[in-house]
């Protein structure tokens, strides 16, 4: 009898906007470590953007669930824009554990997050709750996980390196090519090239 305990994946993010990069990340992920399901989590507000803009959040929900729409393993969690305020990791791994006693989780996150994980507000506690699954694709600088643990206790046996496909799309080259018009098709899902046109979004 498996008595493993269910994996949950949790990729967390603006998502401004969401595109091919987070669900392809997503997707790989799960598909390498098991994963049961992956909650996409929008950010209220993340404390590393404090003073910048960031669209409304009935938008980026709302293209949240028009990209992940189609994919019965993606799910979209509101846990930190009920919980408002700054979106600490470590205060959304406390909660989802209480949701999910039964379930091991998974931060899904960037080698370029994984780098900064000693700054993070309360890294130990963060690795207490959850596992980290750290997607790498070719041509990015590999996290030496030796060096991590000496600055974060435990990150060696925590994090788990997920090579993925390399596509090389971040939201904010999108928010440029929207503000020049430039075309955006095949970099992220086309209901959600509509919808950034009809709500002429990332105009201003």
């Amino acid at each position: 009898m498996d008595l493993a305990p269910r994996r949950l994946g949790i990729m967390g993010g603006t998502f401004d906007p969401i595109h091919f990069g987070h669900l392809v990340a997503a997707q790989e992920t799960a598909e390498v470590l098991g994963l049961e399901r992956v909650l996409f989590v929008p950010t209220a507000q993340p404390p590393h953007k404090v003073g910048e803009p960031v669209s409304p959040v009935e938008h980026r929900v709302t293209m949240v669930s028009i990209a992940i729409a189609d994919n019965p393993r993606f799910e979209l969690s509101n846990i930190e824009l009920e919980r408002g305020g700054l979106s600490y990791t470590v205060d959304t791994a406390h909660e989802l554990r209480r949701r999910h006693p039964n379930h091991e989780l998974y931060f899904i996150i960037g080698m370029d997050s994984l780098a900064e994980l000693p700054a993070w507000y309360d890294p130990a506690g963060i690795l207490q709750l959850a596992r980290i699954a750290a997607v790498y694709r070719s041509g990015w600088n590999v996290v030496d996980l030796q060096k991590l643990d000496q600055q974060v206790p435990g990150a060696a046996e925590r994090v788990t390196i997920v090579p993925i496909p390399g596509l090389d799309i971040s939201s904010t080259d999108l928010r440029e090519r929207i503000i020049n018009g430039r075309p955006l098709r095949y970099l992220m899902p086309d209901p959600i090239v509509s919808y950034i046109a009809e709500q002429a979004l990332f105009r201003d």
